[in-house]
């Protein structure tokens, strides 16, 4: 399911127009953005928990010259799934 495929759904679901569902998912998705870049935590119930994690500078190598590279620090985001949803993929 793309973006415009959840939008889609949402409309259906909830007897919305698309227009509205789509702020609504874009409202979502900003919600989730502006909280993990402020070093929050999202949780959804059912669904998992959004997290940021700060990873360490390490070195690394490009597979095609095998030259070595400094990859640096940086903070990337974490998803993990509820019991709920892993539960349902079982």
């Amino acid at each position: 399911m793309n973006k415009k495929e959840l939008i889609e759904y949402i409309s259906d679901q909830v007897g919305c127009s698309k227009a509205d569902a789509g702020r609504m998912v874009d409202a979502l998705i900003e919600g989730i953005f502006k909280t993990l870049k402020k070093g929050g935590d999202v949780a959804v119930s059912g669904l998992g928990i959004f997290t940021s994690s700060k990873r360490a500078a390490r070195n690394g190598r490009n597979p095609k010259t095998g030259e070595t590279l400094k990859i640096p620090a940086m903070t990337v985001p974490k998803f993990k799934a509820a019991k709920a949803l892993k539960d349902l993929l079982r």
